[in-house]
């Protein structure tokens, strides 16, 4: 499986999705996340987090750029908001977590896509109406194909079920 269509009709089916990532991800998994602005984007990554075993909440990093959270892995979150050349992005040490146990998550990854491996994870998340979301899953490689059929599997017998 190489692309999941997923629709969320509320902030806590979008977290819904995001938890079932964090269940399924493993050690150096890197997930990149496109969308714009109030798409979604951190509340994904608050279930993520959830997902991982995440206690304290995980907030949106744009002053601080990356902030690091402790559950069952690290996870590394990014938000290249701020962020207005690939060579930035590259000076924040994003590629040091590949070194670490633990899941990157990067939000506004479209401002530096050179910055990461081939191989990841993307995830582009579009309005479909008020609180109505789109959320298109591309795995690139086969770990993340592994990973959206897990997730698939996961979320089969969930109300927001792939469309």
């Amino acid at each position: 499986m190489t692309t999941l269509q997923l629709v969320s009709r509320s902030p806590e089916e979008t977290r819904g999705i995001g938890r079932a990532l964090g269940r399924h991800a493993q050690a150096r998994d890197l997930i990149l996340l496109i969308g714009d602005l109030g798409a979604g984007k951190t509340t994904l990554t608050q279930g993520i987090a959830q997902g991982l075993g995440v206690t304290q909440p995980a907030r949106s990093p744009t002053f601080v750029l990356v902030a690091q959270y402790q559950g069952r892995l690290p996870m590394y979150h990014a938000d290249l908001y701020r962020v207005n050349n690939p060579l930035e992005a590259l000076e924040l040490g994003l590629d040091d977590w590949e070194h670490e146990a633990g899941v990157c998550v990067v939000e506004w990854a479209e401002k530096a896509p050179e910055a990461f491996p081939q191989e990841h994870l993307g995830v582009r998340i579009a309005y479909e109406g008020e609180d109505h979301r789109r959320l298109a899953l591309r795995a690139t490689g086969p770990r993340y194909e592994q990973l959206l059929a897990e997730v698939a599997r996961s979320l089969s017998s969930e109300p927001h079920q792939p469309s």
